[in-house]
């Protein structure tokens, strides 16, 4: 199913032409932007240099630490009598970006939206719950504009109060749903408890933080549905901007509204489809807050070979981002590897904690999971196995050695936004 199929499966020249004159666009857009025509100026690059794609490598990179210096509205393209609405991020790691959009920025973000939403086999017949928080986050407003647009039944649930999500399912016979992967588990735990089934549950949207294939088959099965994967963050519009097709095999990156790169996170090179680095994305076609080589700090890389649904670039699965990174003892860990191995036994249960500590000047990893019930409730010695096939599933992946610990199920936290399982405490020990 298509939204926009003439855009959609654009290729060739045709898209080469499009995507050039949107690149030059936007770099005459971002020269409206103090920052970037001083960046640019001092670079002696200008729009008029911008003759096919390919040029994109003339242009400087853009970093998360660039926008917070332009806080608040250092970024924007167009006077503020022209932004309809403000979205920030987190925040979390110093001042928060802030995100502004035109009428125009709204349109094009939603026809993104109603394009990964059609895409994945929803119309107008379907309910949709979007189960994300509905404030500065840019995950909310962005699929529900998007849903809106198809002509689907909107219910803005917002997070929270899981019961109440669960019985609203099952009231208003909800057929589609947008939230985290890890409030998704935290519902179908809810759900079992509560005895219901959600029978009316088809389609699950989930994005936000990076989940692993195995989850992936755990969310299926708990909840009868099937999982995509979404992708996008505030800087290029908000979620959306690659979303998974019923292929399920990469996310496609919506080739006339973006333009992506893989570089080595270290050296800045650009690297070929396969290789796996840093995604880097250039929005073209954002009016009041264009961005020129934005380095996301997510981990992928570009898949080489043609999508059977015929639609444009698709990037891999994200295993992490560059500042998710752990360095223990020398070894580069992400926590979704950390999750992979754990949703690939049978006896673990779907949430876990890594905690990181310094131990006589040496990095030790702790790492607290849940076991299901059927197996807590065994013999001391067949846990002790469980727990030694755990550390030596870690130790066979991740190469290093890691402590782990059994909790009963249920006992460790929940969370309805991001989900938040890695705690560092190296850094108060520098």
């Amino acid at each position: 199913m298509y939204w926009n199929k003439e855009m959609e499966t654009l290729t060739g020249d045709d898209l080469d032409r499009l995507q050039a004159r949107h690149l030059r666009w936007t770099v005459k857009q971002a020269q409206k932007v103090p920052f970037y025509k001083k960046l640019l100026n001092d670079a002696g690059i200008y729009a008029d240099d911008i003759r096919r794609k390919e040029d994109i490598v003339k242009l400087p990179f853009t970093t998360k630490k660039d926008l917070q210096s332009g806080y608040p509205f250092g970024f924007f393209a167009v006077p503020k009598k022209e932004i309809v609405r403000i979205h920030t991020t987190s925040g979390t790691t110093g001042k928060p970006t802030v995100v502004g959009y035109t009428r125009k920025d709204l349109e094009n973000w939603s026809e993104l939206i109603a394009r990964n939403m059609t895409m994945v086999g929803l119309t107008d017949e379907d309910t949709f719950q979007n189960a994300v928080n509905y404030g500065l986050f840019t995950g909310g407003l962005g699929f529900h504009y998007g849903a809106e647009k198809v002509g689907m039944t909107v219910i803005p649930s917002g997070t929270g109060n899981t019961k109440r999500q669960i019985e609203m399912i099952d009231d208003f016979g909800v057929t589609a749903m947008h939230c985290t992967p890890g409030y998704a588990l935290h519902l179908a735990e809810v759900a079992e408890q509560m005895g219901t089934k959600l029978e009316s549950f088809k389609t699950g949207m989930f994005g936000a933080e990076p989940w692993s294939e195995n989850m992936r088959k755990t969310l299926e099965e708990k909840l009868a549905v099937t999982a995509y994967d979404s992708y996008g963050m505030s800087e290029m519009y908000g979620p959306g901007a690659a979303f998974e097709c019923p292929e399920k095999d990469g996310l496609h990156f919506w080739h006339d509204s973006y333009l992506i790169e893989i570089i080595d996170p270290e050296t800045g090179e650009s690297l070929s489809p396969g290789e796996k680095g840093e995604l880097v994305v250039t929005p073209l076609v954002k009016e009041a807050m264009p961005l020129i080589r934005y380095r996301t700090g997510d981990i992928t890389y570009i898949i080489d070979d043609e999508c059977p649904c015929k639609r444009g670039d698709r990037i891999a699965r994200i295993t992490g981002r560059s500042d998710d990174m752990l360095v223990i003892r020398g070894i580069n860990i992400f926590p979704s590897q950390i999750e992979h191995v754990l949703k690939s036994l049978p006896e673990v249960g779907d949430q876990f904690m890594v905690y990181v500590d310094r131990v006589n000047h040496l990095d030790e990893m702790t790492i607290d999971t849940e076991i299901k019930r059927e197996y807590f409730s065994g013999e001391l010695s067949d846990l002790e196995k469980i727990q030694k096939k755990i550390i030596h599933q870690l130790r066979e992946t991740l190469n290093i050695r890691t402590s782990v610990n059994l909790v009963e199920p249920e006992s460790l936290p929940r969370f309805e936004g991001k989900a938040k399982r890695v705690i560092d405490k190296r850094g108060d020990k520098i």
